[in-house]
């Protein structure tokens, strides 16, 4: 969902979010430049939708948040301000702008949906700005076109690990959080593209 920037100028943080509370769309905001977001397409905002509906809000008395595309995420450590797909904190959020309550600084798993556009970016850099995070455990990368899911979870010495899931009778088994979800519910109603003959 991330185009390349449009302007050379270069911005402030504070000038960013003046610009993105007018804005008619969302942007991310990295090393002084607005980087336009594109529009989703229906299959990316089914696949959000089911995570949403299933991911739970209290798992052995343990409270979560989760948040969708619309909660911005703020990582200091890179002067980044992003959309996540799919965002859960466990615990109590922290807010960089409280009362509002429009900015999250402390997930612990984040989820994106990629689309030809945007696989590399989140593959490689956003991923590197994800991992500054001191709270962020596990990082999910969900195709759109097909049965596939990729999973990084950091391991206790600071190390990352990576699975591959693939097919439509595969579960997903989550790290961070005690959840798993199948993904014939993951990819409910969701319209793959078929060859032509």
């Amino acid at each position: 969902m991330v185009a390349t920037p449009v302007k050379q100028k270069k911005y402030t943080a504070a000038e960013y979010l003046e610009l993105e509370e007018k804005a008619e769309f969302k942007s991310e905001f990295f090393d002084g430049e607005i980087i336009p977001m594109a529009g989703a397409s229906a299959n990316h905002n089914k696949i959000v939708l089911n995570l949403c509906r299933l991911l739970p809000l209290e798992i052995g008395g343990q409270e979560y948040e989760v948040f969708m595309s619309d909660m911005r995420l703020w990582i200091p450590s890179k002067q980044h301000y992003t959309y996540p797909d799919v965002t859960v904190v466990r615990g109590e959020p922290i807010y960089v702008d409280s009362p509002k309550q429009t900015m999250l600084t402390n997930p612990c798993l984040i989820i994106e949906v990629t689309s030809a556009s945007t696989e590399s970016y989140d593959k490689s850099n956003k991923f590197d700005f994800y991992r500054s995070i001191p709270e962020f455990e596990e990082y999910i990368l969900i195709d759109q076109k097909s049965y596939k899911a990729t999973q990084w979870t950091r391991l206790a010495d600071g190390r990352w690990i990576l699975a591959d899931h693939y097919g439509e009778d595969h579960i997903l088994q989550l790290e961070s959080i005690d959840f798993e979800i199948s993904f014939k519910d993951l990819y409910k109603r969701v319209m793959f593209e078929t060859a032509e003959k």
